[in-house]
């Protein structure tokens, strides 16, 4: 009788349903400081911006977010457990997909590496680089750098993500005292998830001792 705007809702009317409503419903409900989760989807969701794929990781982890915390009041008729498993394989695949194009570049990168060792070699022998062009080449190397790096802090972020909401969600069902959140095939899906990032980690250690 009181709602902001009555239904039928959009996606952009229910987040800012829940927006207006935060400080006096919500906010009793689940921790007020999620209502950053809230505004997070509405930007990237609700605009005009384009999205790639590291912010809509964000999104999804955002959305993982709220769905764990109105759990504690409600499964709402299974609703909840189903969209939390449905977020959380749109998180995976878009994970297992960023990890693949990353070690496919890093790849690339260990072979290219390996040329220029070579071409240095030769080049120490006779240096044909002026100090200007040693100049302009430098800093386009770093910001090569920098990106990479970048790159690879984020699969090891998404490593680290995933590992937190499996543990999770695996602790929920070993501990009788909290509430169910995840169906068992979930539960079964993550342990396997587990052994998987298992070996990915592991790849991951070899790959930087390498």
């Amino acid at each position: 009788q009181i709602l902001y705007l009555k239904p039928p809702w959009t996606l952009a009317n229910l987040l800012k349903c829940y927006k207006k409503h935060w400080m006096a419903v919500f906010g009793y409900v689940v921790p007020r400081s999620l209502l950053s989760s809230i505004e997070c989807l509405y930007k990237h969701l609700c605009t005009d911006k384009p999205v790639d794929s590291s912010t809509m990781r964000v999104v999804l982890q955002e959305a993982k977010k709220l769905f764990h915390a109105f759990s504690s009041r409600s499964d709402y008729n299974g609703v909840l457990p189903r969209a939390y498993a449905e977020v959380n394989k749109l998180y995976q695949t878009l994970t297992e997909v960023s990890t693949t194009l990353v070690e496919q570049d890093l790849s690339e990168d260990i072979m290219v590496l390996s040329e220029n060792a070579a071409c240095e070699k030769m080049e120490a022998t006779t240096p044909n680089l002026q100090n200007s062009e040693e100049k302009k080449l430098l800093p386009a190397f770093h910001v090569a750098q920098e990106n990479r790096h970048q790159e690879i802090w984020s699969v090891l972020e998404g490593v680290w993500n995933t590992i937190n909401l499996y543990s999770i969600e695996i602790f929920q069902k070993l501990d009788p005292n909290t509430v169910a959140v995840t169906a068992k095939s979930a539960f079964e899906e993550a342990f396997l998830g587990l052994q998987k990032l298992m070996a990915a980690v592991n790849d991951i250690h070899e790959g930087i001792s390498r």
